[in-house]
């Protein structure tokens, strides 16, 4: 029928229209509830025609949204009031206006402008990517924690779901070709060393660091925002997003880094080496001392930058491609949404690959001396263990381990879409 909705929006539609409560509707209460509604619609047109022609022109659509504290362009602006305009004149007739939004389960302004913003959430194990905005009313309402908790509750089951696969390629980007010739092979010597339950090693810690990192991560985020636009209330843009992203990554990492060694430790251990996270950190801290748990942070550090930039980057332009080549007045559906989140994580997550393995094998770097039997110079800095990979392995070898790293994405993204959309619901989100 070409009706405009989103996930929940019908459930809210009977909600809202069965007057007595019965779980069904009648058409006298479905006939009751749409002129009334129709009637709200045009109270609502009405408020944002402020010359009184009318019809809703970019200026009107634009200040409305600011009006409201949400954070859009004239470019964004113009691009929501298109997805309306039928006839292409730029304005919105009543008309146009009622028949987009009838079937809206809401008559509140706020709600209708945040209708046309709708993203979602996805979790691909890296959490590097720069975080969502959120208005000043959005704030306040309680929003921001609502869609931290449900994005921890999504990446706590995508992560569980495929702990397997990050095992997998923790194994092979520490272990050179000499150690494990092929996936199979090292699949084989985890289970035949630890048995299935060995394969979810290091995803408690892995579940338990998407709190606090997410909270740091928004926390300095706004923070970076607010001092980027000192006393002006103008839009933050996107390379201001990119900076203050980039800063609340940095600022988020260093804080949790110990939990980001202790994860790759515990991965790698050997059955009955420790009895869990807390025996873990104190044997690490005992035979290593403190600054074990900063090794590879400086490669971590650096691989911030390119990730959120690139995926920023490709983001944007995918969304910007997809906008100019498709219907304005159609939504982009849930699988355009996976697709663009998907393939700008991905992007971000090739082009910071070689970094994320030096960082781990800096992690390992007394796990792999003592296989070794002895100390390897090269695992001392980053720069001697980049030409010691690529003499010994080639270029190639900055990417060992990326292919189960790309097997995880699919479902890892599926996964966390679905749980992020039930917890949203239940926690009344109505947007991200």
């Amino acid at each position: 029928m070409g009706i405009h909705q989103m996930p929940g929006h019908v459930q809210k539609f009977i909600e809202r229209s069965d007057q007595n409560q019965s779980g069904d509707l009648t058409l006298a209460e479905f006939a009751q509830y749409m002129l009334e509604h129709e009637q709200r619609l045009k109270l609502v047109f009405n408020r944002l025609d402020f010359n009184k022609d009318g019809r809703l022109d970019l200026e009107e659509i634009y200040t409305s949204l600011r009006s409201l504290g949400l954070q859009v362009d004239r470019a964004e602006a113009r691009r929501l009031l298109q997805r309306m305009d039928r006839d292409g004149t730029l304005e919105i007739s009543y008309s146009e206006w009622r028949d987009y939004l009838l079937f809206h389960p809401s008559s509140e302004l706020h709600e209708i402008l945040l209708y046309w913003r709708h993203s979602t959430y996805l979790d691909i194990g890296e959490d590097l990517n720069v975080p969502d905005d959120f208005s000043p009313e959005e704030l306040n309402e309680g929003l921001w924690w609502r869609h931290l908790a449900a994005g921890g509750m999504a990446g706590a089951v995508s992560r569980t779901a495929t702990a397997p696969l990050d095992r997998l390629k923790v194994f092979l980007q520490v272990h050179g070709k000499s150690h494990f010739c092929s996936i199979k092979h090292c699949l084989s010597h985890m289970l035949n060393e630890g048995g299935v339950r060995s394969l979810w090693r290091g995803n408690g810690i892995n579940v338990l660091k998407i709190a606090p990192e997410s909270a740091l991560k928004f926390m300095a985020y706004e923070y970076a925002k607010r001092r980027l636009r000192g006393d002006s209330d103008r839009e933050v843009s996107i390379y201001e997003r990119f900076a203050a992203g980039s800063f609340a990554g940095t600022f988020s990492q260093t804080v949790i880094y110990p939990m980001e060694v202790l994860k790759t430790r515990l991965a790698l251990r050997r059955t009955g080496q420790y009895k869990g996270m807390v025996d873990a950190a104190m044997k690490i801290y005992r035979t290593e001392g403190l600054l074990a748990f900063y090794k590879g942070y400086v490669p971590n550090l650096l691989g911030i930058i390119p990730y959120a930039g690139i995926d920023l980057a490709v983001y944007e332009t995918l969304k910007k491609r997809y906008l100019a080549h498709h219907d304005q007045t159609e939504n982009p559906g849930v699988l355009v949404l996976l697709a663009c989140g998907t393939a700008s994580s991905t992007c971000g997550q090739i082009a910071s690959y070689p970094l994320a393995l030096v960082r781990t094998r800096l992690q390992a770097a007394a796990v792999l001396q003592q296989q070794a039997g002895a100390p390897d110079p090269a695992m001392l800095n980053m720069r001697s263990l980049f030409r010691s990979i690529v003499q010994q392995e080639g270029f190639l070898g900055l990417y060992r381990g990326i292919a189960p790293n790309f097997l995880k994405v699919a479902p890892a993204v599926s996964i966390s879409y679905v749980v992020y959309e039930k917890c949203r619901t239940a926690l009344g989100v109505t947007m991200t």
